[in-house]
């Protein structure tokens, strides 16, 4: 972020804290919640997220609750987001795996590669005991946030690059990925034998034209409405990370709510969470997905014995990083994930 939004950006924040300090709820308690993406909730799954939330809390409530959102980075990085949620400036939002590990560096759990076979398995996981373990203990570290789920930011990672398609460990060489500042990130482009190049989300576009990175990895919505197919040729579906947000609201706004109002807000926020996971998949399906990217890109698929070669090649410097670098929590939460899982990977539909 250049000097003048930085200042743009802390100029708002001091008034949402001056109007905060002198009487915001007076009339009634305001939820201030912001997201680094656009406002139209049938382009991306954050928005749709926020609107749905912000829809059932204003009407449950009957304007009890006001819900005011700023997308599109007004307030600051989503990294900064998550200090003023922290600093009671703001009361909400939805941050990545990359913006919140300098807060809480055990995210990095979810970056097991290739661990998933499906969508479906991710919520399995994800609103199940791990989900819940993962909830309890950001709110543990950090003390002063509540976490009430973990919406799809997309689906999973695919990698698009300028430089030729990618099917095979040997076609990763020598490419340069922008990746999230996240270890396990990098660990993972490095192992498969790509350049890791760590860099801002709102550079990437810029850092793809001039060539200063020969590629990145996030989910096809992402891919679509950040218009990477005007600057990458090739896109290959690796499926090799699912990184949901984290929804998280200030402890001493939630604190401050009735014990009806924590219901309303919870239910809202599972049903922001169903949102995200619908828009995703029907954006997939559309001409926003990979019906509207072919005849742009050059589309790969892995194939299932290529994409055991990948997981071979990565799962093991993730689990050996976890191991290192995050204690005992880390491996008992990253065990757990395993768990969990496994089993959402061998569970069958209404069985």
């Amino acid at each position: 972020m250049n000097t003048f939004k930085r200042l743009g950006a802390a100029a708002l924040a001091t008034a949402l804290l001056a109007t905060t300090a002198t009487g915001a709820y007076a009339d009634g308690k305001v939820l201030k919640f912001a997201h680094d993406n656009k406002t139209d909730p049938f382009e991306n799954p954050a928005h749709a997220c926020t609107a749905v939330f912000a829809n059932i809390v204003e009407a449950d409530t009957n304007g009890a609750i006001k819900v005011e959102v700023y997308p599109s980075n007004q307030l600051g990085s989503a990294a900064e987001h998550v200090q003023m949620v922290r600093d009671g400036l703001i009361q909400g939002t939805l941050t990545s795996t990359g913006a919140i590990a300098s807060y809480y560096p055990r995210i990095d759990v979810l970056n097991l590669a290739f661990a998933f076979d499906s969508n479906a398995s991710t919520y399995d996981v994800f609103d199940g005991p791990f989900g819940q373990a993962l909830a309890e203990d950001v709110e543990k570290t950090l003390g002063d946030v509540v976490v009430l789920g973990f919406p799809d930011t997309g689906g999973f990672f695919a990698v698009t690059n300028s430089k030729r398609p990618i099917a095979t460990l040997e076609d990763f060489k020598g490419i340069r990925i922008r990746t999230m500042a996240l270890p396990a990130h990098q660990k993972i482009m490095q192992a498969m034998g790509a350049e890791a190049y760590p860099m801002a989300w709102g550079e990437v576009y810029a850092g793809l034209q001039t060539g200063v990175i020969d590629g990145q990895m996030n989910p096809v919505p992402t891919v679509t409405f950040s218009k990477f197919d005007e600057v990458q040729p090739y896109l290959t579906l690796t499926n090799h990370l699912f990184s949901p947000y984290t929804m998280m609201l200030s402890k001493s706004f939630w604190d401050e709510l009735t014990p009806d109002e924590q219901k309303i807000v919870r239910y809202a926020a599972k049903s922001c969470v169903v949102a995200s996971r619908g828009l995703s998949r029907v954006i997939e399906a559309s001409d926003r997905g990979l019906k509207g990217l072919t005849g742009k890109m050059e589309i790969t698929a892995l194939s299932a014995e290529d994409r055991e070669e990948f997981k071979k090649a990565t799962q093991p410097v993730v689990i050996n990083h976890v191991t290192e670098t995050l204690g005992a929590e880390g491996v008992a939460l990253l065990e757990l994930f395993q768990q969990e899982v496994d089993k959402a990977n061998t569970s069958r539909y209404m069985e």
